[in-house]
């Protein structure tokens, strides 16, 4: 049996601002002012794209090492929506992303078969992407070549 990987965030939190240790690394997430906060980091939803797009990406490089991909780099960008009903309290409206999109400009030469093989590969395993996908969000993606 593998042995299992433990991830661990800690933090302390004043109004909207929440200051969290992961690793050796420290991330601040607040809201913008609109939302009570004071705008000194990304939200947590903002923080959860961003997330998947690192994810994305570092099971896209360990996929075409596997895959022999000659893999340059990739541009994310990362959109999803929501109905705020739902994290004000209606509930009838689920508090979570509906749709979200993944649109990746992928830096290789490979042809277009190619790339669909990695982003299909690379989706089933990235932890965030399958996370969200179990969630029932509606996941939609695009992975074409980058303007060379």
């Amino acid at each position: 049996m593998a042995q299992k990987m433990t991830f661990q965030a800690k933090g302390s939190s004043q109004n909207m601002q929440t200051t969290v240790t992961t690793g050796n690394h420290q991330v601040t997430i607040d809201e913008p002012p609109n939302m009570g906060g004071e705008d000194t980091g990304p939200d947590p939803l903002g923080n959860l794209l961003a997330s998947l797009a690192g994810c994305e990406n570092v099971i896209a490089n360990m996929v075409a090492k596997e895959i022999d991909f000659e893999l340059n780099g990739i541009t994310f960008d990362v959109t999803a929506e929501l109905d705020p009903r739902g994290l004000m309290g209606q509930a009838d409206v689920r508090p979570y992303f509906q749709k979200a999109h993944v649109h990746a400009k992928v830096h290789t030469s490979e042809p277009q078969e190619r790339i669909d093989e990695l982003q299909q590969k690379t989706d089933a395993r990235c932890p965030v992407y399958t996370t969200l996908e179990a969630a029932g969000v509606e996941l939609t993606h695009t992975w074409e070549p980058a303007e060379l």
